[in-house]
């Protein structure tokens, strides 16, 4: 299907170099053979100004949207819930004035399809669901503000054309997927903005500052959280696409200034092989709608390159999955108000024009391709009732740790998956689940295929190029034992409403209480009594008493010589318990059979002040999935401190410091790391993550190894077969096995002695001459799921990812892998958590 359309004509180009200082009026996007409704607001009367003149703010879109539903028969509009800046997820439903009337009739009779018994409905009638969301990337307005001709047009224009594509279509319209990160970009563009625009692309506008808007307040990529719904964006979203099972879902991006304008269908060697091959189909045939809107106006375009159907975490990628056409578009970027780009002067008007035409080219293709959307529908969920299967569902569960196995569960419950929770203790496959600790999840029930996708590996594939992660095996992300099964274990009934996590102290004590380090919110109760005040100790070695087991890194809490006396103690530690799954008992003697509580191998603990580096040369990724998960999982309190002012700051005061991923060498200068250097030998523990590696080799903070390929040389490959040469050579995100020492405190808190690991860099690192200074290290074939180069495969053996230095009183430690992906990696979090309490006896 690669077409292109010819060449902007003369006049096409006079024009856009008129729009540099003239501001088209509405007119300019919309379509001029139809009448529209005076009493509806233009955009410009309601937000001041015309559309494209300045970037849209979050709030002037909020209140050109709000003002259309109370003007409009034919808008409703609803909050879903709010950001982390508190900002509304709007969501306007759009249709007819007499599909309104029963609104919920229509709901309940196109989620039929989906169900057994759906041959019987008649397709004729029933309206073609629409979900259409703008700006998931922040810094790439130009769908949001598409988004207020868009609106316009659908409540305004007027006659049979507009009336009949209303009644059979219901659009569920997003303004903005990503309401931070578009106030954040647009206050820097419109506060960078001259009243003579500027093209130059050295011109401040269009370079933003970090972070950038891209993403949204904790730094998250919104656009990769639909499989892990943990952010408030994609959790609104989610649950408005289960709601509803839209037939069509589109995404509108930006690419680089110097592109033109892309639509699905993508990359036809990069599609999931769980998606059929009819959605690609479809896919196509709605391009072929794209192609005439683009045609029309003179827009150049390309499909079929670059981008990719495989992870099902992305918006454009997600609806596959579920029976329905994911389309994602891109359009190039002016990333301000003009640019100078490879295909003449690029407006910020003329960015919002192609997203608003192909949104209306979106709801054409939905109107006249209705019944076929609708049958396939229909028959993508009955045609997995029919699948045959071996197996019958999987078991996930912690012995050790409900938190992490009821979180899993919540994913799978905020996309209606079944799950029920597991009854008495279970050994299957070797493994041990109990009760409030272990799930079933039955593969007969409305998406297997869903299910599938998020607890498969997969290690072949028929490319080797990945536009995002190979892998995301869910119970791997969440260091859970699981298995496929025949047949399903005794479970209870399916879970509607999750039951709060537990916590509690099973008596009070005049002696100490322990708590074992395995449950997923110990790092938050041991912060909260730290700060507290409360003197606390870890254990060294494994003990037992009163018939329990303490393994390695149990906490013991003494009870006298406190600044609390012992009833503030024990209400305390019941408070801080509740909701977290953590079992804390109380004890009345030092005596156990191991080491007693009095014994050296229990190590003091003191409070930690940890801050991270920011800015400049910072992953903003990184940074914010570390920012998020103090403030949000343990609420622990983490200093951002920038690479700007670091030379100037005061470091005395912190026990750790944290330098996430890096672009390039450039974040902390040669004077900074003589700073920090001063800082760990005065006993600081610094930490750092993937090529800070390279950092810490060159600035002597740690000698390294590293592994690489010499070998390498590409044989019989033409010129234009290069990038796919280097390509294929990305580790973009895979998960590999890690063989653990339990005994080192890295590694405390985990109770098996492997551990998935996910990785998304090629440093490979030599193992240290002592088995005892490898805590962590691959195993000799380690892939468990995802990509991987046969080169890399042969680097990461038996290669380790974890290494630390001591300096003076303080450590140095280090992290190849990223721990801490995206928000969902939570099986390997509490690495991160043993490093900042523990990394004073590694």
């Amino acid at each position: 299907m690669k077409q292109l359309a010819t060449l902007i004509t003369a006049t096409l180009l006079t024009l856009s170099t008129t729009l540099a200082q003239e501001v088209p009026g509405l007119d300019y996007y919309l379509p001029s053979n139809i009448s529209y409704n005076p009493d509806i607001p233009t955009p410009e009367s309601v937000v001041g100004h015309q559309v494209g003149e300045w970037h849209i703010t979050h709030d002037k879109l909020v209140q050109y949207m709000q003002t259309l539903a109370s003007v409009s028969d034919r808008i409703t509009i609803e909050d879903r819930g709010k950001t982390y800046e508190d900002r509304p997820l709007l969501l306007l439903t759009i249709t007819a004035p007499e599909n309104h009337n029963r609104l919920e009739e229509i709901r309940r009779q196109h989620l039929a399809l989906t169900e057994a018994g759906a041959g019987s409905l008649d397709l004729d009638a029933m309206p073609v669901v629409v979900y259409q969301g703008f700006s998931v990337h922040g810094n790439e307005p130009s769908g949001a503000n598409a988004g207020l001709a868009y609106a316009y047009y659908l409540a305004a224009a007027q006659g049979p054309e507009i009336e009949d594509m209303l009644r059979h279509t219901v659009i569920l319209m997003d303004p903005s997927f990503n309401p931070d990160g578009l106030q954040r970009f647009a206050y820097w563009a419109n506060t960078n903005r001259s009243m003579n625009l500027n093209p130059d692309e050295n011109e401040r506008e269009y370079h933003e500052v970090w972070p950038g808007g891209r993403t949204n307040h904790y730094w998250f990529d919104v656009n990769r959280d639909w499989l892990p719904v943990q952010l408030p964006e994609s959790r609104a979203r989610i649950e408005t696409f289960h709601n509803w099972k839209p037939n069509i879902l589109t995404d509108h991006h930006e690419m680089g200034t110097n592109s033109t304008f892309f639509f699905q269908p993508g990359e036809p060697t990069r599609v999931h092989p769980l998606t059929p091959d009819r959605n690609q189909e479809l896919t196509a045939e709605i391009g072929t709608y794209h192609i005439k809107a683009l045609n029309e106006i003179g827009s150049l375009y390309y499909s079929e390159e670059d981008y990719d159907d495989y992870y099902y975490g992305k918006g454009s990628t997600f609806p596959d999955v579920n029976g329905s056409i994911g389309i994602l578009f891109e359009q190039a970027s002016s990333r301000g108000h003009i640019q100078e780009s490879d295909n003449g002067l690029l407006t910020f008007p003329f960015t919002i024009r192609n997203q608003f035409v192909t949104a209306l080219s979106t709801i054409e293709a939905a109107r006249n391709m209705r019944t076929k959307l609708l049958d396939y529908q229909r028959e993508f969920y009955t045609a997995m009732r029919n699948e045959p299967s071996r197996n019958r569902g999987f078991v996930f569960g912690d012995s050790k740790d409900g938190a992490k196995a009821r979180h899993l569960a919540e994913i799978l419950r905020r996309h209606r998956i079944e799950v029920r929770p597991i009854s008495g203790q279970q050994t299957i496959g070797g493994k041990t689940y109990t009760e409030g600790h272990g799930y079933v999840v039955p593969l007969q029930q409305q998406n297997p295929r869903l299910i599938r996708a998020m607890f498969e590996t997969r290690t072949s594939f028929t490319d080797s190029l990945f536009y995002d992660i190979s892998a995301w095996t869910f119970p791997m992300a969440f260091n859970l034992d699981y298995s496929e099964v025949s047949s399903l274990p005794s479970s209870g009934d399916p879970v509607d409403q999750l039951p709060a996590l537990g916590g509690s102290v099973d008596k009070r004590s005049e002696y100490a209480y322990l708590f074992e380090w395995h449950e997923y919110y110990t790092p938050k109760l041991l912060n909260a009594l730290l700060n507290k005040g409360l003197r606390a100790k870890v254990a060294r070695e494994p003990f037992s008493q009163d018939g329990r087991d303490y393994d390695y890194g149990t906490i013991m809490v003494p009870v006298q010589n406190q600044d609390l006396d012992p009833g503030e103690i024990y209400e305390l530690l019941r408070e801080e318990t509740a909701g977290s799954g953590i079992a804390v008992y109380g004890t009345h003697t030092g005596h156990t059979a191991g080491i007693d509580l009095g014994s050296r191998e229990f190590e003091a603990l003191k409070p930690q002040k940890v801050a991270i580096l920011v800015g400049d040369g910072i992953r903003s990724y990184d940074a914010g999935e570390i920012w998020h998960l103090f403030d949000t999982r343990y609420q622990m309190k983490l200093t951002k401190i920038d690479t700007d002012y670091l030379n100037r700051a005061d470091l005395s005061s912190y026990t750790d410091i944290i330098i996430p991923s890096s672009w390039g060498s450039g974040a902390v200068d040669e004077s900074a790391a003589k700073k920090l250097k001063e800082w760990v030998r005065d006993g600081g523990t610094l930490i750092g993550y993937r090529n800070v590696a390279n950092w810490f080799n060159s600035n002597e903070f740690m000698k390294l190894n590293f592994r690489k390929d010499s070998t390498l040389v590409a044989k019989n490959l033409r010129f234009d077969q290069r990038d796919e040469f280097s390509g294929a050579q990305v580790t973009g995100g895979a998960i590999f096995e890690a063989r653990l020492d339990r005994s080192h405190p890295v590694n405390w808190g985990y109770k098996n002695d492997r551990l998935p690991l996910f990785r998304n860099t090629n440093i490979y690192l030599d193992p240290e001459k002592n088995s005892f200074d490898n805590p962590i290290r691959y195993t000799e074939s380690p892939l468990l799921s995802g990509y991987i180069s046969e080169e890399n495969a042969a680097l990461i053996s038996g290669s380790v990812p974890f290494k630390v230095n001591r300096m003076g009183q303080g450590r140095v430690i280090l992290f190849t892998d990223n721990t801490n992906f995206r928000a969902f990696w939570y099986g390997t979090n509490k690495l991160l958590m043993n490093a900042i309490f523990f990394g004073h006896v590694m």
